[in-house]
Formats: C-alpha cells, sequence, structure tokens
C-alpha cells in the first residue's frame, strides 16, 4: 500500500526565540496530545504550537480556532500584541506574520488542601526544599509552594523519589522577586509521564491560575517557569466561568514531511 505524506512542524511555544520555551511537533491530523509513555486529556504548549500552525498556513479565514478534544472545546484565538502591532508585528492579518501572541481558553483546575503527611518525603524530593504549603489540583497534580521564586528555580529534583510522590505530577511554585516583572514562578515534575521536568506547561498554569490570583487578589498575572529553557505565560483568570486565558508566543524551527 502507498504511503501517505503527512505535513509536520516543530514548534517551540511560549517563547519568541528558537531553542527556548516548550517544543511540540505538529501534524496533520485531529488534535490529540501524547507524552513519551501516554494520551493526555490537556497540553497547553501543543494547543498553542497547533493553532500557531494553522493561523500560519493561510488557511485560516478568522482569528479563533475551535479545536474538539478530550477536554471539551478549546479555542485559540490570534491576539494583537499592542507593542509589536506598533512595530509592525504581530499583526493576524497584516503583512508581518512571523510571530504571534495566541489566547487559548482552558478551564481551571481548582486545588484543595492536601494531607500534610507526606511534606517531608515531597521535600526531600525536591533537594530538601522548605515547603509552604501543599495543594492537590481536580487532574491529581500536587501543588507545591515554597519560600520564593528564587528557591524554585535554584531546587534541585529527585526525579527517582518525585515518581513514588502522590499524584500525577508535582507543581511547584514561589511568588517572583518584584524587580522580576513577573507575579509568580514555577517549573513541573512528571516523570510518571516519561518527561522528567517540562520545559512550559500550559495545564499546570490552570491550577497555578487561581491559587496565584486568589493569593494575590487580581486576575490578571504573568509567569515565568524555571526551566533551563524556560518560558512566559501572560494569564487571565476569568473566575465566574472558571476559565484561565492563557496567552503566549510561537516560532517554528522545523517544517517537513513523513510518510505514513
Amino acid at each position: 500500500m502507498a504511503k501517505k505524506p503527512v505535513k509536520y512542524s516543530v514548534v517551540d511555544t511560549f517563547t519568541d526565540s528558537a531553542f527556548k520555551g516548550n517544543p511540540a511537533a505538529v501534524c496533520w491530523f485531529s488534535l490529540r496530545w501524547f507524552t513519551p509513555v501516554a494520551e493526555v486529556e490537556l497540553c497547553g504548549h501543543a494547543t498553542l504550537a497547533a493553532a500557531y500552525t494553522l493561523f500560519k498556513s493561510g488557511l485560516m479565514n478568522s482569528n479563533i480556532i475551535e479545536f474538539s478534544t478530550l477536554s471539551g472545546i478549546l479555542t485559540a484565538k490570534n491576539v494583537v500584541d499592542n507593542v509589536k502591532a506598533a512595530n509592525g508585528s504581530n499583526i493576524p492579518n497584516g503583512e508581518a506574520q512571523d510571530s504571534y501572541f495566541i489566547e487559548l481558553n482552558f478551564p481551571a483546575d481548582p486545588s484543595s488542601e492536601f494531607n500534610s503527611a507526606d511534606v517531608s518525603f515531597i521535600s526531600h524530593a525536591l533537594g530538601g526544599a522548605s515547603v509552604i504549603e501543599i495543594r492537590t489540583t481536580i487532574t491529581d497534580n500536587l501543588l507545591v509552594v515554597l519560600p520564593s521564586g528564587k528557591t524554585v528555580a535554584d531546587l534541585q529534583p529527585q526525579f527517582d523519589a518525585i515518581k513514588k510522590c502522590p499524584g500525577s505530577g508535582l507543581i511547584v511554585t514561589g511568588i517572583a522577586p518584584p524587580e522580576s516583572g513577573f507575579d509568580f514562578i514555577s517549573r513541573f515534575f512528571c516523570p510518571k509521564f516519561g518527561i522528567n521536568e517540562d520545559p512550559v506547561t500550559g495545564s499546570a498554569h490552570c491550577g497555578l491560575a487561581p491559587y496565584w490570583c486568589k493569593k494575590l487578589g487580581k486576575c490578571d498575572v504573568v509567569a515565568y517557569q524555571a526551566s533551563p529553557r524556560g518560558g512566559i505565560l501572560n494569564i487571565h483568570l476569568d473566575e465566574q466561568n472558571q476559565r484561565v486565558l492563557l496567552r503566549g508566543e510561537a516560532v517554528t524551527v522545523m517544517e517537513g514531511t513523513v510518510l505514513v
């Protein structure tokens, strides 16, 4: 049987620079998300990559895309960045379309207090970091709050120990330094899904947004995920509808075809 060529793109997301942010390989199929070992129900960076690829293709006659997924209908919107638009870039229907600022509309993932019996083991799994608070999200991740964003950035995770922790993964977070320009900093560890540390995790911020927006008393925050690649997310919490709007940029680093 003859094989069929399928287009693909490799896109770095939540960044405007190649080889930063979180990379995703996008094939022209229906939207599903896969880690090295499992299919997952929600993935922010891959949705951003898929939307960016579709917008960049020139096939879209709208600035909104609806994806049918395991998490229901998710939308991605092409949003003008006023600063870049003033410089002649990031204009959805203009001439300069190498960079896009895309807004994802995702379900919020609120958290509740976690049984504190495992605090010492979780602290050990995070290289002995001091733990301020632990919560568990609806999607079964542990949200672990540390004393500061610097503590989050500097911690040395013990991945074998993290595999033995409760929950699907560890979302580790702390308040950002005032001079950083960010509201909070995070990292995400999910070795149970074949990824020791995810570079930038949109779905984790569906749990981080409700926590930090309540803590900081505002609905718009800017987050930095402090993995080695790093990434920035602009976030709005729609508390009434329990939705999280995640805004980020993306850049294509490779394109081609595979035979299937």
